[in-house]
């Protein structure tokens, strides 16, 4: 079996990103994806369809006609699972809804990826990339929302892409539900909803004593001009900072305190010297000089390199974070590779993006011949059913934010998720509180010889190890993949690095920073100036979600075939997929995508516009100008292109205040949004609040506290919110006492192999 969803069928209705790429990580796994799409053809025309669509089937069907309906439906009562990414109320409208094929097809999951929620009152609102990152906060100035001023447009469709990787995690999960008890289920996954899932740690919030936000105060963790004017990311939080410093030459630095945080946050001339020494050390060297010294002493470090350049990169090739695609429209093409692998059902890009109706013929013969069997088996019941991962036990050894994501994603759908924290390595509040919500906690000492005692017995109850180690480190412990298979054969033994585990960067350890500069973001995020990090710690979040998808798609095999595996995850990998709009390679591709501090948006009719009390975002296509001409104040626009359109609109949304032109532009069908500045906004609003996405309730030891809750929702296995974080190791007598060291517990405390109630940082 070369993919985990051998044998599920996929009919795939999506169109632009959110939709599409769900489809496409189905089909890596081996799903049959069969695409629908009208008879003129995808609804965006770009190089990116040609990966979201590959190792498809295609058909052609005009839903306004009956014929091509009743064919849309007979295609999805043999199915056992559709996509669909329109307005609320779009399918519906069609015959083609829910809760109408859910009574023909009872096993099947319906998975929806509107721009808002079927509930939200901004439901029907064109949500164009643009106007649900402005709705996010996407273009805020600052990492914290304080500086208010003109938006920072961001190319990258975070929201489709958060969407549809949380959409590819539910679906996965609900087979899995469905596999144990035979009942499929509705799922929605808001493109506005899944930001909660980036915005992550900038939403925490500790009401009594306010935390500083993460990143705050004196770091030396940035980027860095180098001897040929390129620029490194360097990231100081590493625990080989002084081996770093010793081969650059410069060791006395530690002694003189020039890297003590505590030090520099209260000495201000000091923190001035250390990054005047730190820029000047940076240009004795080239940037490639700086990347291979820094990692070959354990640190972190990487080259902000354009995107043009990673596709071509001997790591990005050799760890097949790209790969090469002969497309029948643009030949042999470099795309991103999969972006969850596992070591028995690894997947594989089966083929390119077919041509618009390549496959009608077979796709209508599978029904003429009764080849889709999903609906068949006894109804099941409509009762809501026990949570999805019900009765998994998952070990989380991971730290920071990536590793601990992809616990707390496989706790929201039920699993038993016990943290376990390593003595005097306490994480940062901000992290813990939001990364560890819905767990139980544990800290132990897994280099003594009576803490890998207790962790073989907690594995021998587990059903999911997860960790985030750099490649080696698990194995010199004593606990790497092959030696947890060799004492429970079954395990699903999940690895979340920063390249992956093949390649030539693969031993290098690296956090966010180091992924968005080595494949492109920060370059494109800074432009032709000094490089720039993105506003949301995506990759990190993004690998979280993605190792939690490898973990659910190799559970679904489990259930099947009784066996584990290995997954592995990475935030490279990550990185790529969320840029596939831009990355790929082909003849003639031009790499003009919008860059830099002062991007607005991709055009006149998709960017931020100044009102006469703040910023709205724009969205519209060239088919819109005449009903954009159409609202007060915007009369005859439509007779201008480019440049000009560009000014005119600036002058007319200078004239109205936000809430008018928002107001007026929705009426009119087109999409608008006022430009969210600061994550307190959404966390604070009503709406967001009454649905789960923003959370407030008492932490233990710190009070009332407010994080990110769960996007997805799902009718018979919804996600559960959880307990609050709980206090480091908190849960251990628990946890010892089922696995059978209930009289061992004094004697583990004492000697300082577990250790209960430790400390977090404040940041």
């Amino acid at each position: 079996m070369s993919g985990a969803l051998e044998g599920i069928r996929v009919i795939d209705f999506g169109q632009y990103i959110a939709g599409p790429l769900t489809g496409q990580l189905l089909a890596d796994q081996g799903a049959d994806v069969v695409r629908v799409d009208p008879p003129t053809g995808p609804r965006w025309d770009h190089p990116a369809t040609a990966i979201f669509n590959r190792g498809k089937r295609s058909i052609a069907l005009d839903l306004r006609t009956e014929a091509d309906r009743d064919t849309a439906s007979r295609l999805i009562t043999g199915a056992d699972v559709v996509i669909e990414n329109f307005r609320p109320g779009v399918m519906d409208r069609h015959g083609l809804g829910a809760q109408a094929m859910a009574e023909a097809n009872p096993r099947l999951i319906y998975c929806s990826l509107p721009g808002f929620a079927s509930d939200d009152p901004r439901a029907q609102t064109r949500a164009w990339e643009g106007v649900v990152g402005a709705a996010s906060g996407m273009y805020r100035r600052d990492r914290t929302g304080s500086v208010a001023g003109r938006p920072i447009y961001t190319a990258l469709p975070i929201p489709s892409s958060y969407a549809a990787i949380q959409a590819a995690v539910a679906i996965a999960i609900a087979l899995g539900a469905r596999e144990r008890d035979g009942a499929g289920q509705r799922i929605e996954v808001p493109l506005f909803d899944a930001m909660f899932g980036a915005i992550g740690y900038n939403g925490l919030r500790v009401h009594a004593s306010e935390l500083p936000p993460m990143g705050a105060g004196v770091t030396l963790t940035t980027q860095f001009e180098c001897a040929d004017g390129r620029w490194v990311m360097f990231h100081t939080g590493n625990s080989r900072t002084a081996e770093v410093l010793e081969a650059a030459g410069v060791g006395a630095w530690m002694t003189e305190g020039l890297l003590d945080r505590e030090r520099l946050a209260r000495e201000p001339e000091l923190a001035q010297e250390a990054m005047r020494r730190e820029r000047d050390l940076f240009k004795t060297r080239t940037a490639e000089e700086w990347e291979a010294l820094v990692n070959e002493a354990g640190g972190e470090c990487g080259v902000c390199r354009p995107s043009a350049e990673w596709v071509d990169h001997p790591h990005a090739r050799g760890s097949e974070t790209i790969v090469e695609v002969h497309d029948p429209t643009y030949g042999p093409m470099r795309q991103p590779g999969i972006p969850a692998r596992m070591s028995l059902t690894p997947g594989a890009v089966s083929g390119p993006a077919p041509r618009l109706d390549a496959d009608r013929q077979g796709v209508l013969d599978s029904l003429a011949t009764g080849d889709n069997s999903a609906a068949s088996g006894a109804a099941p019941g409509l009762e809501e059913m026990r949570a999805a991962l019900d009765g998994v036990r998952v070990l989380d050894l991971c730290i920071v934010l990536a590793g601990p994501t992809c616990g707390r994603t496989l706790a929201e759908y039920g699993a038993d998720v016990i943290k376990i924290e390593a003595p005097g390595r306490p994480p940062a509040a901000a992290f813990h509180g939001d990364v560890n919500r819905a767990k139980r906690s544990i800290v132990l000492d897994l280099k003594s010889p009576e803490g890998l005692d207790v962790f073989w017995k907690l594995v021998d109850s587990a059903d999911v190890v997860a960790q985030n180690f750099r490649k080696g480190v698990a194995e010199r412990l004593g606990i790497g993949y092959e030696q947890v298979r060799a004492r429970k054969p079954d395990i699903v033994y999940a690895s979340l690095n920063t390249y992956g585990h093949v390649g030539p960067f693969a031993g290098r350890a690296g956090h966010e920073q180091i992924a968005q500069a080595a494949t492109g973001m920060q370059a494109r995020f800074g432009g032709d100036a000094q490089p720039q990090l993105q506003r949301y710690a995506v990759n990190d979040y993004g690998t979280g979600y993605l190792g939690a998808y490898g973990v659910a798609l190799a559970l679904l095999h489990k259930q099947r075939t009784g066996q584990g595996q290995h997954v592995d995850a990475a935030l490279a990998y990550t990185a790529t997929t969320l840029q596939s709009v831009f990355m790929n390679d082909f003849e003639g591709k031009r790499w003009d995508e919008p860059r830099g501090q002062d991007a607005i948006g991709s055009g006149p009719l998709h960017r931020a516009y100044e009102a006469a009390d703040g910023w709205l975002f724009l969205g519209a296509r060239e088919s819109d100008l005449a009903a954009l001409a159409g609202v007060e104040g915007l009369t005859s626009v439509e007779t201008l292109v480019g440049e000009a359109l560009e000014a005119a609109l600036e002058q007319r949304f200078a004239r109205a205040d936000i809430a008018t032109w928002v107001s007026r532009l929705n009426a009119a069908g087109i999409g608008a949004h006022r430009v969210v500045n600061g994550v307190r906004e959404l966390m604070d609003d009503p709406w967001v609040i009454d649905h789960g996405l923003s959370i407030t309730r008492e932490h233990h030891g710190l009070g009332i506290v407010t994080t990110t809750g769960p996007a997805p929702r799902l009718s018979r296995t919804p996600v559960r919110k959880g307990v609050p974080a709980p206090p480091l190791g908190s849960d251990a007598r628990a946890i010892l006492a089922e696995v059978g060291l209930n009289g061992e517990v004094e004697a583990l405390v004492a000697s300082g192999v577990v250790v209960e109630q430790a400390a977090t940082r404040t940041a």
